[in-house]
């Protein structure tokens, strides 16, 4: 559920991506002697940039008499490619939509954004997060063109108590915006992941800043795994799944998808403003992983087990404990589906 806020110094950031990196991301090899001269620089200095690239997650491969190729072709993020995707309406909802090359984390700048730029529907987005972050501090791992990282800032006048509920809300956009992408079969995990298959496909991290009884903000930051390599799946400390699974080697293009997640969270966040969490609760029932299921609650390094009835009307977890229903704040636990299907 909801995190606040916490001050960061901006970070330093790379200016611009290695100019290497548009003439192979067509997915042809070329030749280190042809890079070298259309680029400019001397071979050892293609060299020294693939090797960056290779570092960053990115799989080159390289071939005597062809050169370097990458393993897939590349979609590189792109802003006017993005708002080109959004209906008017949509577009009318963005207060700025900014691609970064590298960033700590999406959230991250738009924390630091927050106070300064008061505009509603910031949205920022990052081929690569030196400090990409999920719930409870974990880390949010995601190799140059294998994910999407975007993070959106909303503004709210009611106080922070009215957000309950918000995580969930965004649980539920995004499943809609894989749909519209053409991505089916995706649930959600209370309180804030995305899974297919019994596996993780994504997460997403909500975290309010502003006046706990007054106008407010939250920024909703999504991580979505698009292709991940075999050494990346097996690092990450939970069974994981990406899109290219699910697409038969095919992912959605990552600007559709950014497109898609900007204007369902910006539809949703609307009518949250309006008319609470309520409104959502029967669409959140239809993905809900968890419902009926049994659950293992951990808290405070202990375990408890019961029986997970659904969601109340500010989007608390039901569960059925030993000794009765009691409600389950997001805050305060994590929860582990016990069954296959919510690993």
């Amino acid at each position: 559920m909801p995190a606040p806020l916490s001050l960061q110094r901006a970070p330093a950031r790379t200016p611009a991506p290695p100019p290497l990196l548009a003439e192979l991301a067509g997915g042809e090899a070329v030749s280190g002697s042809a890079l070298a001269a259309r680029l400019g620089i001397s071979r050892a200095a293609v060299w020294k940039q693939i090797e960056r690239l290779r570092e960053l997650g990115l799989e080159i491969g390289a071939q005597a008499g062809s050169g370097y190729r990458l393993a897939t072709p590349l979609e590189r993020l792109d802003e006017a490619t993005i708002r080109a995707a959004l209906a008017p309406a949509e577009r009318a909802r963005l207060g700025d939509l900014v691609v970064h090359w590298q960033l700590d984390s999406t959230s991250s700048e738009l924390q630091r954004r927050a106070g300064d730029d008061p505009r509603d529907g910031l949205a920022c987005l990052a081929e690569i997060q030196s400090a990409g972050r999920g719930r409870r501090g974990r880390a949010w791992r995601m190799p140059l063109g294998g994910g999407l990282a975007l993070s959106l800032l909303k503004r709210f006048d009611d106080g922070m108590a009215a957000l309950g509920g918000l995580s969930l809300v965004a649980g539920v956009a995004a499943v809609k915006a894989l749909a519209d992408c053409g991505v089916d079969g995706v649930g959600l995990k209370w309180p804030n992941d995305l899974l297919a298959h019994g596996r993780k496909l994504g997460g997403i991290l909500v975290e309010l800043g502003g006046d706990a009884t007054g106008p407010c903000h939250a920024i909703v930051g999504i991580g979505l795994n698009l292709r991940l390599d075999p050494d990346t799946l097996a690092a990450i400390d939970q069974p994981a799944i990406d899109l290219a699974s699910l697409s038969a080697g095919e992912p959605p293009s990552r600007n559709r998808l950014a497109a898609r997640l900007l204007a369902q969270f910006g539809a949703a966040f609307e009518r949250f403003a309006h008319s609470g969490f309520d409104v959502f609760a029967d669409e959140y029932a239809r993905f809900d992983l968890l419902r009926d299921r049994p659950v293992r609650v951990l808290r405070a390094g202990a375990a408890e087990d019961g029986l997970a009835r659904g969601i109340d009307a500010r989007g608390a977890l039901r569960v059925v404990f030993a000794d009765g229903e009691r409600r389950v704040d997001g805050g305060e636990v994590s929860v582990r589906g016990t069954g296959t299907d919510t690993a």
